[in-house]
């Protein structure tokens, strides 16, 4: 792997566990009321790659 494939790779990573780790706080803090479904599973959706934080910040949250 050459260097600007690495510097990418560090770069998706990050970004990646930074949506995350917004995603797992923000359900931390919110009332069972205010998620839709299971708080456990949604802990357990967000971990997937990208679609599980993308998908809980579109359909794990009530307005």
């Amino acid at each position: 792997m050459n260097g600007r494939q690495r510097a990418l790779l560090l770069t998706l990573g990050g970004a990646q566990l930074a949506l995350a780790g917004a995603a797992w706080a923000d359900l931390a803090r919110r009332h069972p009321a205010e998620v839709n479904g299971r708080k456990g599973a949604w802990v357990a959706i967000i971990a997937v790659n990208w679609i599980g934080p993308l998908a809980y910040f579109r359909w794990g949250r009530r307005r």
